[in-house]
């Protein structure tokens, strides 16, 4: 399912680029540093505009690779797309050359949509709500289907993507910490572990689709009932470290 790419493996900032977020201390995230400011989404280099004919083209390849991708898995051919798209294999490769260009434009897509959401939440001014609406419409999106794990298309490091993956898990810290800030959420939850929420509710929507397609909302709620401070309990392991969220990243297709 979708989500499984939103924390990377940790990455260590240039000094100059860390800073503080002063309103949560100094309590530091999974490999020693402290809090990073998040600043949104993760801009990049801005393209050089296609013409009329040829960004429908692009838009064209893109939905169709999309719905291929997501139906078909990561075998699925690139003819497979190009013919879904409708257009001639050779329009397909002078857009993106190789499979790994098309699926990192794809997964800038997806993280458009998943930092635009991230910013909803942040900017609601009552920190639980921002939280629960965070995980809400993240799970909406599973719930529409979506893109698999893009560990499982891109080979080796791909540092656009990681550069979006850090941003995300540095705006989901700044969320989890707000909350707790203000005594609403359990203070040991950690971005790792909301990862791992989102995870098992996949395997929920997936399991329940065709008998009971809204169900999955009454699993969240009890999920944020049990986040919630009062009556929790100490956790009986420490939480995933961010080279094991990776790892597990890296198998899930």
């Amino acid at each position: 399912m979708m989500f499984i790419g939103l924390l990377g493996d940790e990455v260590v900032l240039p000094r100059h680029k860390r800073r503080i977020f002063s309103a949560f201390g100094q309590r530091s995230i999974s490999g020693g540093h402290p809090p990073l400011c998040y600043a949104g989404k993760v801009s990049d280099p801005t393209p050089t505009p296609l013409r009329g004919d040829a960004e429908r083209n692009r838009r064209r390849i893109l939905n169709a690779a999309r719905t291929v991708f997501s139906t078909q898995g990561p075998d699925a051919t690139l003819t497979s797309v190009a013919q879904h798209a409708g257009v001639g294999a050779g329009t397909l490769y002078r857009r993106f050359p190789t499979r790994e260009d098309l699926l990192t434009a794809l997964y800038l897509e997806e993280y458009a949509t998943y930092h635009a959401i991230l910013d909803e939440a942040l900017n609601l001014p009552d920190p639980w709500h921002g939280f629960s609406h965070f995980i809400h419409r993240m799970c909406e999106l599973q719930a529409q289907g979506g893109l698999q794990n893009p560990y499982a298309f891109t080979p080796g490091r791909n540092r656009t993507l990681e550069a979006q993956r850090t941003s995300m898990r540095v705006g989901m810290q700044t969320l989890i910490e707000r909350a707790q800030a203000d005594g609403s959420l359990r203070p040991d939850l950690t971005p790792e572990d909301l990862l791992l929420i989102m995870i098992g509710h996949a395997a929920v929507i997936t399991a329940t689709r065709t008998v009971n397609a809204q169900i999955w909302r009454r699993a969240l709620a009890l999920t944020l009932d049990g986040l919630r401070p009062q009556g929790a309990h100490p956790l009986p392991t420490p939480p995933l470290s961010q080279r094991e969220v990776f790892r597990i990243q890296s198998r899930r297709a």
